[in-house]
């Protein structure tokens, strides 16, 4: 993909874990690569279609100053996350932190830290049958958009279905959302949990009442199956009230495991005739 690269730019700053190196502070220099579609800046010499280079650097020096932290891991993460969040085009970051005074008592050159990060796409489920089921799944996108680093890309209508698994309750509403998020899949958990959790949902029994229940369907083509964590979801393309609503917002999104798209797998679970 195109890029931008900054080199070792220079910032004095009071990061550390030494207390001179905090009280005194040290020089860092910052390497961030910002990769993204250059093209349409390239083609129309229009720099509002590009990412202000200058600006990046001033943006940078501006929080290393601003901010301390004990470790450059931390300085490395938060700096990516920013640059993310900050610059709508940028698609991904690589950036490095070098650290040429690191107390060692060693000759060296520098010490140097180096994280990625970038958006993925993840699909959820939303389901609620408990209390005022459409404001609790409005609510539970309002969380995670204000506690996440997320950008909600689509959400589909509401439909209401009959309870699975556990079928002596009431009936559910159930929806889907497209997002991105600069989240690994276990911080996105931890913020779905919260979310659940602030909802005033209290897990008592496996497929029970709840008054709002999000599951991570898809992260981008990731596959993963932990004790507490499968991606994909484990039994999606059993769950007419997951692909129903999936269906209307990625209708081609593609199963990473089964290769089938969202609608292949909805036609041949409901019967509907769809075409892929």
């Amino acid at each position: 993909m195109d890029h931008i690269s900054i080199k070792d730019l220079e910032v004095f700053a009071n990061h550390g874990v030494f207390e001179e190196e905090v009280n005194l502070g040290q020089k860092f220099l910052i390497c961030a690569d910002l990769y993204f579609d250059i093209s349409k800046a390239g083609r129309s010499d229009d720099l509002n279609r590009s990412v202000d280079y200058a600006q990046v650097c001033a943006s940078i020096t501006k929080w290393m100053k601003k901010n301390r932290c004990r470790l450059i891991e931390t300085v490395a993460c938060r700096l990516a996350d920013k640059l993310l969040c900050d610059y709508e085009v940028v698609r991904e970051v690589e950036v490095t932190i070098k650290k040429p005074w690191a107390p060692i008592g060693l000759p060296l050159e520098c010490v140097s830290i180096s994280v990625s990060r970038k958006w993925h796409r993840v699909y959820l489920s939303l389901g609620s049958n408990m209390g005022d089921r459409k404001k609790n799944i409005e609510d539970g996108i309002k969380y995670i958009k204000k506690n996440a680093p997320l950008r909600v890309l689509s959400v589909s209508k509401l439909i209401e279905t009959k309870p699975y698994g556990k079928t002596d309750q009431d009936d559910f509403i159930n929806g889907a959302a497209s997002v991105e998020t600069i989240l690994g899949p276990y911080e996105l958990l931890d913020v779905l949990h919260k979310a659940e959790k602030a909802s005033g949902r209290v897990k008592k029994e496996h497929w029970g009442p709840r008054t709002l229940d999000i599951d991570i369907l898809m992260y981008d083509d990731l596959i993963m199956a932990e004790d507490d964590l499968v991606i994909p979801h484990y039994d999606m393309a059993a769950r007419e009230f997951v692909l129903a609503p999936l269906c209307e917002i990625a209708p081609y999104a593609v199963h990473p495991i089964t290769k089938k798209t969202v609608t292949q797998m909805y036609s041949q679970l409901s019967g509907s005739g769809i075409e892929s």
